[in-house]
């Protein structure tokens, strides 16, 4: 059975990485839906200005100070997210980084950090909801991955990584969710212009503005389905990359990075 489809009236929405970029864009679009958002960062003062800038809004925005790669940290933000304000009803896995890459070949570092925040930070925040939305039989979990996910991609190797690990662990987790009235869902977004995106240099094709990326994501949580995935154009040609053989991918990929080859690429899609 699928699962329903959640309400402001169900209980709060939890954004993680709210901060900036797509965090903090989403959780102001949720508050204009009429959401009550706990929005969890590291920097308190950085929630607390999101927070001022909600004011006006039909919803509102709370500040619940946390770190995603704090092994501690997920359980205590929503225990005391639910303390105050009430259940969890929707839960966006958000946090993410895309650190740039250290010298040599591989970055032992670099790939530490990145699945400390994009995959087993996403891991911990789910655990922390999901048991409560599974003993309440209704909840929304939504994880923010990447196009950068779908394939190996030069110069993105820990960051992609990361992300195809999120994709697959959402696929898998799905069956699970679903038999416990939890509906999950997986948020891949092509180039949206972020403080991250601001660092490449090299060409990022069909970016999408802040704005219209929050109302993208915003909307697919209330339509349902598994993916919500943007730009179109640019989802489709990287869908249809992973179809590709090996030598016919690997060869295409040449050519497009052959052309780009002084950008460098920090944190891809």
């Amino acid at each position: 059975m699928t699962p329903p489809r959640i309400e402001p009236q169900d209980g709060v929405a939890w954004v993680t990485g709210a901060s900036s970029g797509i965090g903090a864009a989403v959780a102001l679009e949720l508050a204009r839906r009429g959401w009550t958002v706990a929005a969890t960062a590291r920097r308190l003062d950085k929630l607390e200005a999101l927070a001022l800038s909600a004011g006006g809004l039909p919803g509102r925005i709370v500040a619940h100070v946390g770190d995603v790669a704090d092994p501690a940290a997920m359980a205590a933000v929503v225990e005391g997210i639910e303390s105050v304000h009430g259940p969890i009803a929707l839960a966006f896995l958000n946090a993410g980084i895309a650190p740039r890459n250290g010298p040599g070949l591989i970055d032992v570092a670099a790939f530490e950090q990145v699945f400390a925040v994009n995959l087993i930070g996403v891991v911990r925040g789910a655990a922390a909801v999901a048991e409560r939305m599974a003993s309440r039989g209704k909840g929304q979990i939504a994880v923010n991955a990447s196009l950068a996910g779908y394939r190996g991609l030069p110069g993105a190797a820990a960051y992609g990584a990361s992300k195809a690990a999120a994709i697959h662990l959402c696929e898998a987790l799905r069956f699970d969710c679903e038999r416990h009235g939890i509906r999950l869902q997986l948020v891949n977004p092509g180039f949206v212009e972020t403080p991250m995106t601001k660092r490449n240099s090299f060409p990022m094709p069909f970016m999408v503005s802040l704005e219209a990326a929050a109302v993208r994501i915003v909307e697919g949580f209330a339509r349902g389905g598994f993916e919500i995935v943007f730009p179109r154009r640019l989802a489709w040609l990287m869908k249809g990359m992973r179809l590709l053989p090996y030598p016919a991918y690997f060869w295409a990929i040449r050519k497009l990075a052959g052309e780009h080859r002084g950008g460098r690429r920090d944190g891809a899609v």
